[in-house]
């Protein structure tokens, strides 16, 4: 269920009227609805066993106030690098609640995550050997597991999809099932399995099914672990995350609660206790959660379609404006206090960004309302992988990043426009 656009329309009037919250300078800000991303939370939460760590990706977000108000909800943090890890810790994550993965890290890294005590998911066999030389003059106070790649299968986006026959993350299971069993029989410290199926474009067979093929290695391990007299076993499994969402209105896609029960009727392992369960959702927790208000700037008025100047384009939304057949986001107008424009006649508008090449459009020849200098075009569903991708290609500041509650009965900052100053340190 996405945010309406009367409840942001709602929002930005409220934020208009308060010139704290959107100043002069403020051609766009971008906006989180901290109430709606509350309940996505506790939503969560009671679909899965209590013992169970979600562990929210801090690719799709990296806002550390909102890493701090996912952690003090009890929910931990999915680094998929060194300073990814680091923004866990600056939001004050306990190291049993953070999850490092990345397919290149280096000793450095490793070191690091390791004195630190998080849990680790070593992507390749070769890094579970480093892993061992590292721990023989340093002792384990985290855990570790190891990713596998179930290889059943790719979704309907390919670039996001990570679980075909070849893909550059974790150890093939076709071809390395005897190797990863040795590797559970040969290091004492390894203690958990981790997948990833793939992001938006993966159907919930698809993400079931690679779930399921882990599992039944991991139950393998543990059959060949007891015969073989080791007093230890497989306690910890990373399912990862991949739950798509909806950016079409009319798209359907599974719920959450549906995904939780198919995974306990058909591995109830992940529910009864035998495992510690780690999830790493992503988009499914803050897509939604984010829309962006833009000022127009310029109409350039032609008799076919007009075209509507906006101060974001690539730079935020740089997987819409690169493959514009793969990604969506709705388009809306409010005018200069914040009001919906819905009614008249509708005419064709491109929405183009402030981007000096060809490619920087966000919408082309949409119907919309009559647009005017000073209204606000209004992008849903930029919760998500989004600021996280800010491409600083023509030296762009990022926006104001604004959180409310209660469709705007109190805002609050959550990131400061990038100054200029900061953009001439940057490349200084």
């Amino acid at each position: 269920m996405r945010i309406s656009t009367a409840s942001i329309s709602t929002a930005l009037e409220r934020a208009i009227a308060d010139r704290s919250v959107i100043r002069d300078e403020d051609t766009a800000v971008i906006f989180y609805d901290l109430s709606w991303l509350q309940g996505r939370i506790g939503e969560l939460v009671a679909l899965f066993p209590e013992q169970t760590l979600h562990a929210i990706a801090v690719k799709a977000n990296p806002l550390v106030r909102v890493l701090k108000m996912i952690q003090k909800a009890g929910l931990g943090l999915e680094a998929a690098s060194l300073p990814e890890l680091c923004l866990a810790q600056k939001a004050a994550a306990a190291p049993a609640r953070i999850v490092f993965d990345s397919p290149a890290k280096s000793r450095k890294e490793l070191e690091y995550a390791l004195q630190a005590g998080v849990h680790i998911n070593a992507d390749s066999l070769a890094e579970l050997a480093r892993i061992d030389e590292l721990l023989k003059n340093m002792p384990l106070t985290g855990t570790i597991g190891v990713r596998i790649n179930p290889q059943v299968g790719t979704g309907a986006i390919s670039m996001l999809s990570v679980a075909g026959d070849y893909s550059k993350f974790g150890v093939p299971i076709k071809q390395q099932r005897e190797a990863l069993l040795s590797a559970f029989l040969r290091y004492d410290w390894l203690s958990g399995v981790h997948l990833h199926v793939g992001s938006q474009g993966c159907e919930l067979e698809l993400i079931t099914r690679g779930i399921e093929t882990v599992y039944e290695f991991a139950l393998e391990a543990n059959r060949l672990l007891e015969r073989e007299g080791k007093k230890r076993r497989i306690e910890i499994f990373d399912i990862g995350g991949g739950m798509p969402v909806a950016y079409h209105p009319g798209t359907k896609v599974p719920a959450m609660a549906e995904y939780a029960a198919l995974l306990q009727s058909r591995l109830p392992g992940l529910f009864d206790g035998s495992f510690r369960v780690i999830t790493e959702f992503g988009r499914w927790l803050h897509a939604h959660s984010g829309w962006t208000a833009s000022r127009v700037e310029y109409i350039k008025k032609e008799e076919r379609v007009d075209t509507a100047m906006v101060h974001v384009g690539a730079d935020l939304l740089l997987r819409l404006c690169y493959r514009p057949e793969e990604w969506h986001h709705e388009i809306a107008v409010a005018d200069r206090s914040g009001r919906l424009k819905s009614a008249g006649e509708r005419k064709p508008c491109t929405i183009a960004g402030p981007l000096c090449f060809a490619g920087d459009i966000i919408a082309r020849e949409i119907a919309l309302p009559p647009v005017e200098e000073g209204d606000y075009i209004l992008i849903q569903d930029t919760g998500a992988y989004t600021l996280s991708m800010w491409s600083i290609y023509n030296s762009r500041q990022i926006p104001r990043v604004i959180g409310y509650y209660d469709e705007g009965a109190r805002f609050e900052v959550l990131r400061e426009r990038t100054s200029l100053a900061q953009i001439v340190d940057f490349w200084g």
